[in-house]
């Protein structure tokens, strides 16, 4: 009984692989759309945190250069499988939704509780400041690149005309060669702003190399299905609660597929290792632009649904105040817990008027 107490202590998320079974209870007997919508949604949360493990031991056995490879590929790789399977479903404002959606978490939701939890815990913290002016640099230039395809489009063509969709298809060519660049300085330098090591070795599961593979595969599995039963009551659960999709899209979803990342970087805020926070924080926010966005949109293509780089005016308005708050707080290397309000009351606020759009 205390080896069981022990090891759920140690693995607290091991208790929600309960609503795995429970989502399937709901499918086969029919339980009412929200109810099934929840309970796939708390069943992501360990999932997605089990191929988070899995990569970072993976990562141990194969060596830095193609851990780091792995970290920035499958960094996200929840959140980018539920947009896959909206975007099957011809859900493209819910996808893109989603993508503002986790950058600003990540800015503003996750790295404002990381400085709250650690400036009440430890005072005012320090982090890296050149690295904090070199993700400014990054994120600005990723703003630029999903600015400029809505803004130019209009003198173009329609969204859905093929000189439109050229653009967008060549700025996320654009974006995803500024990527592997990042990983190739990443591999040359062993320090990149898109690939940062999330968890020391000493805090990872004891998992041999076999166990890590069969994990991750089954993990991807889950979330695989549970993105299907997730997609499928999008349209009653908007309808039943009186949100809209767009609501959906850009707080809800991002907030299910990454929220065990999300805990991980208050954590460390809270262990005061604020770099390590603000860089789980940034590196996501880079993942999800830079390679997850561009990547949807070739994989639109193949899945019969084209996808543009083109979001609306509250989308970009949002994004551009989100990078900017986030790169005049961070500017000097400190933080203290009334930034991190700062950067909440912004989330909040934005939060609010998305809900009454």
């Amino acid at each position: 009984m205390k080896a069981i107490t022990r090891f759920i202590a140690k693995n607290p998320l091991f208790l929600m692989l309960v609503f795995l079974p429970l989502t399937l209870a709901g499918e086969l007997a029919h339980w009412p759309a929200i109810s099934i919508f929840l309970l796939a949604a708390l069943a992501i949360i360990p999932m997605a945190a089990y191929i988070g493990e899995a990569t970072e031991v993976l990562a141990v056995y194969t060596g830095p250069r193609i851990g780091g490879l792995l970290n920035a590929t499958l960094g996200n790789a929840a959140e980018l499988i539920i947009t896959i399977v909206a975007i099957r479903a011809g859900l493209l404002e819910l996808v893109k939704a989603s993508i503002t959606g986790s950058i600003l978490g990540n800015l503003l939701l996750v790295m404002g509780f990381s400085f709250v939890v650690g400036g009440i815990k430890n005072g005012r913290q320090t982090f890296d400041r050149q690295g904090a002016g070199r993700n400014a640099v990054l994120l600005f230039l990723t703003i630029v690149a999903l600015v400029i395809p809505s803004l130019f489009s209009h003198s173009i063509g329609p969204e859905t005309s093929p000189r439109v969709e050229a653009l967008s298809l060549g700025v996320a060519a654009v974006m995803i060669v500024l990527y592997a660049l990042g990983l190739l300085d990443a591999a040359r330098t062993g320090d990149s702003a898109v690939t940062q090591e999330a968890a020391p070795k000493s805090a990872l599961p004891h998992w041999s190399l076999a166990t890590a593979i069969t994990i991750l595969v089954l993990a991807t599995g889950g979330i695989v299905w549970l993105s299907e039963v997730l997609v499928g009551v999008v349209e009653p659960v908007v309808t039943g609660l009186g949100i809209s999709e767009f609501f959906l899209g850009i707080i809800l979803i991002p907030i299910i597929g990454n929220v065990a990342e999300h805990l991980v970087a208050v954590q460390f805020a809270h262990r005061n290792r604020m770099t390590l926070s603000v860089e789980i924080s940034v590196s996501s926010s880079l993942q999800i632009a830079l390679l997850v966005a561009p990547l949807l949109v070739f994989l639109s293509l193949a899945l019969g649904h084209p996808m543009t780089l083109i979001f609306n005016v509250f989308e970009l308005i949002a994004l551009m105040a989100g990078v900017i708050i986030a790169a005049l707080v961070s500017a000097d290397g400190e933080s203290s817990w009334l930034e991190g309000a700062t950067l909440l009351a912004v989330y909040v606020i934005l939060g609010l008027a998305f809900f009454l759009i």
